[in-house]
């Protein structure tokens, strides 16, 4: 007997400054963000883009991601999408665009991502702030992902 419903696993998920599809389906992932040093805050950032990949899994699901301020309470983006998996050979893309998110404070922010309510990562995102250096110009205008 063949199982109905399997929750898939989260093979990876990825912040980045852009995701962009070839012709061809495959996925080109721009500017992976592993820290955001700004030189003043608040800054904006113009998009932040999450990769998630999903594989092993059978059913329909729902796909949560959230992107939590260092509070750990305050939730400044949220987005979710519906997929599915026919087999568990298989695998499932999801990409989540944020736009205009305003970083008000230095810290640790979180990205978590869940499958049906269930958490299945939360990784930090630190947000640096290291002011120019006496004598190093200063730039026109502090923006992330520009």
């Amino acid at each position: 007997m063949t199982p109905t419903r399997i929750l898939p696993d989260l093979q990876c998920s990825l912040l980045c400054e852009d995701i962009r599809q070839e012709a061809n389906g495959n996925f080109m992932i721009i500017g992976v963000i592993n820290f955001i040093r700004v030189p003043q805050l608040p800054v904006t950032a113009y998009k932040l883009s999450i990769f998630n990949r999903w594989t092993a899994g059978i059913g329909k699901f729902t796909e949560s991601v959230r992107l939590i301020a260092p509070d750990q309470t305050t939730v400044l983006r949220k987005g979710e999408v519906k997929f599915a998996l026919q087999d568990a050979a298989y695998h499932a893309t999801n990409v989540t665009l944020f736009g205009q998110v305003e970083f008000r404070t230095p810290g640790t922010y979180y990205v978590e991502v869940l499958v049906d309510d269930v958490m299945k990562i939360r990784y930090p995102v630190p947000v640096i702030l290291a002011p120019p250096q006496e004598g190093t110009p200063k730039p026109p205008e502090a923006a992330v992902g520009a």
